[in-house]
């Protein structure tokens, strides 16, 4: 299915198992908030707005987007779209629910109870003292500076430290991953981030996400000399539908 600029067309949110409702109140991107539909095909509707002209990825709209599929998920299970997904029409919709209607509907039934939660890993800040107390190479070049103060000794010193604290940092990223993964249905990286030494989404029933969260926060507790863990959620589950489900209902601006 072809995308529009995001100037005219059909805005998609998500794909629902039929006879889900709408959240009362509910509205969709754009100013004012666009009034929401349902549309139906078969075992499946998707629920719909027209598309707001002119549409960015502001604060606002992001946050409409994302509450709206967090409103959804409350009644049954969601296969939520990217911002700004734009279809040419509603009759563009149904084709495409008709003719992937048995993998959508396998999507649906996998993510049924979950959500997503995401975790980032990070150098931890105000380590110095620590990794100093462990790393013997930097502890010379340190000293080595002291001595003899100058750009290329400070320049040295710099990239061994922030050598090192990335390295602690991932080293202990790749334990906070086993610690949590069992904890998750699934797993999948996400895309690098400048700075995070892991970006992880895990899959993780609804019933267990404070949870998780929980362990997450200690573990970030346990490694706060190695590292800095940002958790994140509940999310809907974009990165678990996979490749082959999302594009073929629309594609991204």
């Amino acid at each position: 299915m072809s995308v529009s600029a995001a100037t005219e067309g059909v805005y998609v949110y998500a794909i629902l198992r039929a006879a889900t409702a709408l959240p009362k109140d509910a509205v969709g991107v754009g100013s004012p908030p666009a009034v929401l539909r349902v549309i139906r095909q078969g075992l499946l509707e998707a629920v719909v707005s027209d598309a707001p002209p002119k549409l960015r990825a502001r604060r606002r709209d992001l946050l409409a987007h994302q509450d709206l599929l967090m409103r959804l998920s409350d009644d049954g299970p969601v296969l939520p779209m990217r911002f700004g997904m734009v279809a040419a029409d509603e009759q563009s919709v149904l084709a495409q629910l008709a003719a992937g209607e048995s993998g959508y509907a396998a999507v649906l039934d996998r993510l049924a109870g979950r959500i997503e939660i995401n975790v980032k890993v990070l150098p931890a800040q105000n380590a110095l003292e620590a990794l100093v107390a462990e790393d013997k190479g930097v502890r010379q070049l340190r000293a080595a500076a002291r001595r003899t103060p100058g750009y290329e000794a400070s320049l040295r010193l710099g990239e061994a430290i922030a050598g090192a604290l990335t390295r602690r940092a991932a080293t202990a990223g790749q334990r906070i991953l086993r610690e949590l993964a069992p904890a998750a249905r699934a797993s999948v990286p996400g895309p690098e981030v400048q700075g995070c030494v892991l970006n992880e989404s895990f899959l993780v029933d609804r019933a267990e996400s404070e949870a998780f969260l929980l362990r997450a926060q200690s573990l970030g507790a346990e490694f706060r000399e190695h590292a800095e863990i940002r958790p994140a959620g509940p999310l809907p589950c974009y990165s678990f539908v996979s490749a082959e489900a999302r594009p073929v209902l629309v594609g991204g601006k």
